[in-house]
C-alpha cells in the first residue's frame, strides 16, 4: 500500500534581482543555478509576469507536483521571493519531505548566487552523481575531507587543488552537514550530502566561462568521486 501524502514547503527570501530577473531566471534560466526544467511537462496555471507565476504537473491517482512563485519588488534592484512547493509524495514520505525541503533552501541560496555573480551569462550545466558506495552514513563528510573543506565556513576563502580537476580559488557560498556550495569568479559548484536521503551524494557544475565542455567536466570530477569512494 503506497503512502500518499500531500506536502507543502514554504519560503520566504530576499533575492537581488527584480522580479523580472528573478522571473527569467525561474523560468527559462534553471541551469544557471538548479537543473535544466525545458523537458517537464508542466502546465502554467498562473502566469502574471512578473509578480506571479504557478507551475503544475498532474499525474494518475491525484498525484500533483507544483511551484508557485510570488514576487514582489524591494529598494535597490531586489526582490522579495514567496515559494510554495506543494504536492504529494508517494513513498518514504518523511524522507522525501525532509530532503525536499533542505534541498529548497540551498536552491534558492544559488539563485541568489547566481543573481548577484553571473545574472545573464550563458551557463554549461554539469551534473555528476558518486558510485553507490557514498551512500553510507559518513559519504557526505568523506566527501568534505577529500576536498579540504570539512571545517571551512560559510564565507571563507578556499584555495583547493583536486586531483584531476585542477585548482579552484573562490569562497565557500554556503556549506551546512548536507550541503556546499562553492564560487570561483567564473563558476559554482554544488555539493549535495543526498546521502543522508536514500541517495547517493551528487554534484552539479554552473560553469560560466564560456570556454567549458560538460564532458571534460564529467570526466575530471567522476574521476575525482570515484577515488573518494574507491
Amino acid at each position: 500500500m503506497t503512502d500518499n501524502r500531500e506536502f507543502e514547503i514554504v519560503y520566504d527570501t530576499e533575492l537581488p534581482g527584480t522580479p523580472e530577473r528573478v522571473w527569467e531566471a525561474v523560468t527559462s534560466g534553471t541551469p544557471a543555478w538548479m537543473f535544466p526544467t525545458d523537458q517537464w511537462p508542466d502546465v502554467k496555471t498562473v502566469r502574471e509576469h512578473p509578480t506571479h507565476l504557478v507551475s503544475r504537473m498532474d499525474g494518475p491517482d491525484g498525484w500533483f507536483n507544483q511551484l508557485e512563485h510570488i514576487l514582489e519588488p524591494l529598494d535597490g534592484g531586489r526582490a522579495r521571493l514567496h515559494y510554495v512547493h506543494s504536492g504529494i509524495f508517494a513513498d518514504n514520505w518523511d524522507e522525501q519531505y525532509d530532503g525536499a525541503s533542505k534541498h529548497t533552501a540551498f536552491y534558492l541560496h544559488t539563485l541568489g548566487q547566481y543573481l548577484q555573480h553571473f545574472d545573464g551569462k550563458p551557463v554549461l550545466f554539469t551534473d555528476i552523481q558518486s558510485p553507490a558506495a557514498s551512500q553510507t552514513p559518513d559519504g557526505f563528510d568523506r566527501l568534505k575531507k577529500a576536498m579540504g573543506v570539512d571545517s571551512a565556513a560559510q564565507g571563507s576563502a578556499v584555495e583547493l587543488e583536486l586531483d584531476g580537476v585542477g585548482r579552484l580559488s573562490g569562497e565557500v557560498d554556503f556549506s551546512n552537514e548536507h550541503f556546499v556550495g562553492l564560487r570561483t569568479s567564473d563558476a559554482m559548484y554544488r555539493f549535495f550530502g543526498r546521502n543522508a536521503f536514500g541517495a547517493p551524494v551528487g554534484m552539479t557544475v554552473h560553469d560560466f566561462s564560456g570556454s567549458g565542455d560538460s564532458s571534460t567536466t564529467a570526466e575530471a570530477w567522476g574521476g575525482f568521486l570515484e577515488k573518494v569512494y574507491a
